[in-house]
């Protein structure tokens, strides 16, 4: 009987330790369940504050990019490219500039742009090769592309309207307008610069266009040296065609934009490594009208 009861007293003992182990394991249970709830509260905290600091950020980049462009602005009217045609040239046609005292200057000008790839391609020859140009831009592709208009005025090169859709059918003033006016606030909305220099797509006088342009005082700039690059000839004859007529104080005509230029791309670091063995230098549009402003006024000033 004595050992009977020497082998209970263990198994109460046991059985007490089981039901006290149970109750344990209830009570914390309970316990770890707020914490979890509470883990979960700090969680969805988390999360809320995650989006709102999300949202922050958002405001902020809008915030830098209003800034940007502000200072897009700012640093093209400091540079002086909200530039003013001399007023012998406002409503005037230039083909090239008369200069007397011997400059060999040439101004490189590019046209139908921005465009993709292309654009790009020729601003990092002309920057590598430290040559200023002037782009005649479509308002369009302005609005397409406005960043590589952006780096076009950060690069230091000047700008001109070559109006909305590049059409060259006949336009009424009402029509013209819309294609120069538009052009020429997107150009100055998006770069800081107000351009007053126009160049009619193909060359064409007589479609309504030129004739707005010339009422609203702009330059018409137009060339004396064609590339021809639009028919895409070959780089051989492409720079031939650009020498073909090549004289100080020229104006050349190339495309950045409007279809394929890989020609132009290609032919351009010999173009303008030609130019400087024959001694040229490169100027935008408004400095080679600069120069002419001084000439005239120098000859009138010996007469």
């Amino acid at each position: 009987m004595e050992n009977n009861r020497s082998f209970l007293w263990p198994q109460g003992i046991l059985i007490a330790l089981l039901a006290l182990s149970a109750a344990l394991s209830v009570a914390l249970m309970l316990l770890i369940k707020p914490n979890a709830s509470e883990a979960q509260n700090r969680q969805d905290i988390n999360i809320n504050n995650l989006s709102a600091a999300k949202v922050g950020t958002q405001k902020r980049i809008e915030g830098l990019k209003a800034t940007m462009l502000t200072s897009w602005q700012q640093e093209a009217k400091i540079k002086g490219l909200s530039y003013a045609v001399p007023p012998r040239f406002q409503g005037a046609t230039i083909k090239a500039a008369n200069l007397s005292q011997g400059q060999k200057v040439i101004a490189l000008t590019f046209d139908d742009g921005p465009w993709p790839d292309t654009t790009v391609q020729v601003l990092n020859i002309l920057k590598e090769n430290n040559v200023k140009g002037t782009f005649f831009v479509v308002g369009q592709n302005v609005k397409n592309y406005p960043d590589m208009v952006r780096r076009v005025i950060a690069d230091g090169h000047a700008i001109g309207n070559h109006t909305w859709h590049h059409w060259y059918h006949y336009m009424n003033p009402k029509a013209a307008a819309y294609e120069i006016d538009n052009t020429t606030d997107l150009i100055y909305q998006t770069t800081g610069v107000k351009t007053n220099l126009f160049r009619p797509p193909g060359g064409i006088m007589h479609n309504g266009v030129a004739a707005y342009a010339r009422n609203r005082k702009y330059a018409i700039i137009m060339w004396s040296s064609d590339s021809l690059d639009y028919a895409r000839p070959s780089v051989p004859r492409l720079i031939n065609n650009v020498f073909g007529h090549a004289k100080p104080g020229g104006i050349v005509l190339l495309h950045d934009g409007g279809g394929n230029r890989a020609q132009t791309v290609q032919a351009l670091p010999e173009i303008i490594n030609k130019f400087r063995q024959q001694g040229y230098s490169f100027v935008t549009i408004p400095e080679l009208l600069e120069m002419q402003e001084k000439d005239l006024k120098l000859i009138a000033n010996k007469k």
